[in-house]
């Protein structure tokens, strides 16, 4: 028995169970298909599953059909030098983007390790609700009877009384063997299906993978506006002329973004991903989009294929929002002295918000969220020495503003940066506060050096407009404040449980002779390692 058949058989056995979708946060095992038309996928060779490395996975999906989804995905998300940015599944984005939807229910196609995983982190991060799971073994993949599975899933769920919309994911595994979600009817009874692939080997980051679920809705949403009239969002539309906002913002700066955009005579339409269907047609229904993480290419793809301007960078910081108003009035065609008078009113309170708690200190700054140019913005305004900025993101035409205003500065940007990456510059820079990675985050500490977890301390806080101005200050000072207990900390515990002398004693610490050649091998080899970065 292969190891997805010994998952998929254990998973059943546990969970004989439909739950509700719309009520049960939960794992629901869909099964009991009706046979059908065989759809017979490429079948993958015996020994090869979702351990067989990215390369054999990429020639194997190719060779069963999603050449030119992969093609799609690798002008969308280019990959950088190295082959990956270290981070959580890619998976998780789309499941995200879903769960956080009405009336939307998500299903899974994949191994049961990765449902698994996906769905503990899901609830983890405060999903109520159930992730749909369609198991397979390597008889039903290779025969075709997993795609039958699936499609009696998604009729079994489609229920119009409970969705608007089915999002059904493909993973590794049925990505590779050709699983056709393209061939599911377009919506059942009214329910819109939604069939994506998101395979590790083909969306470089969790982050990317939002926009390949937002792109498919934005997609299927536009194609809806363009064959008849379809309903207004819940809230209606605005009177206002709207800019809608494309990436996940902390729940504050849309509304700060719609203060700076009141004087202007426009507004703040929906936010990308949206929370329910409704609000796809709101979005596409804009005057321009600000593409507040850049990184989000099928979806300006939509916006654009829609006849919307696409605005690039931040209101972040005064120099960031002076720039970004301009911007606005330059799509817009906003009168100049309209533009003139916002920002007599805006920048002073800026400019003295940041000046009322300035950050001193030398930092360097890297993450997975896409978001890590603007922090930097906001740190420099507020008077802090970045040296470094790291993001898995790609470089795009949307994010140039940002990294242009950071490189005149004297600031290292790297876009697909790698995790060595981003500890290099630790080494190097020797910064007083380190923002970034949980592993980048844990090295800094063992160099004494105070950390923040970029993700859940950063990202998590207002970063837009005069809410923005100051607001990173707090948790960076305090951390900055701290480097003094991480040195005392170091000079207490020195050369004690590290290095050669790690282990356990009963007397007083010594070295440890049969583990010197070992340690002294790793540190040669790291120190290669690093020179020839250097040379690249």
């Amino acid at each position: 028995m292969t190891s997805s058949e010994h998952d998929s058989s254990a998973l059943r056995s546990t969970s004989e169970v439909v739950y509700d979708l719309a009520s049960s946060a939960s794992l629901s095992v869909i099964e009991e298909a009706a046979p059908a038309e065989a759809c017979a996928p490429v079948a993958l060779n015996d020994g090869v599953g979702c351990h067989s490395g990215k390369d054999e996975l990429r020639r194997m999906a190719e060779a069963s059909g999603k050449s030119e989804t992969l093609a799609q995905y690798a002008k969308d998300y280019p990959q950088g030098p190295h082959d990956q940015p270290q981070s959580m599944c890619p998976a998780f984005g789309s499941l995200r983007v879903g769960l956080r939807m009405r009336r939307t229910a998500t299903i899974l196609s994949g191994s049961a390790c990765c449902v698994y995983g996906l769905t503990f982190t899901s609830h983890f991060y405060g999903a109520r609700r159930t992730v749909g799971y369609v198991p397979f073994n390597s008889e039903t993949l290779v025969t075709g009877k997993l795609f039958e599975d699936i499609r009696d899933a998604v009729h079994k769920v489609a229920d119009p009384e409970k969705y608007d919309a089915v999002v059904i994911i493909n993973l590794c595994v049925p990505t590779a063997s050709g699983i056709p979600l393209q061939l599911l009817p377009a919506e059942i009874n009214g329910v819109r299906i939604i069939g994506i692939d998101v395979p590790g080997f083909g969306v470089p980051t969790h982050a990317e993978a939002k926009d390949v679920l937002a792109g498919a809705m934005l997609k299927y949403a536009r194609s809806e506006i363009e064959s008849g009239p379809v309903k207004a969002p819940r809230a209606g539309r605005h009177e206002k002329p709207t800019i809608a906002l494309l990436g996940e913002m902390f729940p504050a700066d849309p509304i700060g973004i719609g203060m700076l955009l009141e004087p202007l005579g426009l507004a703040a339409g929906p936010q990308v991903p949206t929370r329910e269907w409704r609000e796809l047609y709101g979005a596409l229904d804009c005057s321009a989009v600000a593409a507040i993480h850049p990184f989000y290419t099928a979806s300006i793809r939509e916006f654009e294929a829609a006849g919307r301007a696409v605005i690039g960078s931040a209101p972040v910081g005064r120099e960031g929002t002076a720039a970004w108003l301009d911007a606005v009035g330059a799509a817009m065609n906003v009168p100049a002295a309209k533009i003139d008078a916002t920002k007599a009113t805006v920048l002073p309170i800026i400019a003295a918000a940041l000046a009322k708690m300035p950050v001193k200190g030398r930092i360097t700054i890297s993450g997975y969220e896409g978001s890590e140019p603007l922090v930097a913005r906001l740190l420099v305004e507020s008077g802090a020495d970045v040296r470094y900025v790291g993001t898995a993101c790609p470089r795009t035409a949307w994010s140039e503003a940002d990294r242009e205003w950071l490189s005149a500065r004297g600031i290292i940007v790297s876009y697909r940066a790698s995790l060595d990456q981003d500890l290099a510059a630790l080494r190097e820079f020797q910064p007083d506060l380190a923002i970034g990675t949980t592993p980048v985050v844990q090295k800094a500490k063992e160099m004494a050096i105070p950390a923040l977890y970029f993700t859940n301390l950063i990202s998590a806080r207002p970063l837009m407009g005069v809410a923005g101005a100051g607001s990173l200050a707090q948790v960076v000072n305090a951390a900055l404040a701290n480097k003094a207990r991480f040195e005392t900390m170091r000079e207490f515990f020195e050369d004690v449980g590290s290095g050669v002398s790690a282990g356990i004693w009963e007397d007083v610490p010594r070295d440890n002779p049969q583990f010197r050649a070992e340690y002294k091998r790793r540190l040669d080899k790291e120190a290669k390692k690093r020179k020839a970065e250097e040379m690249i």
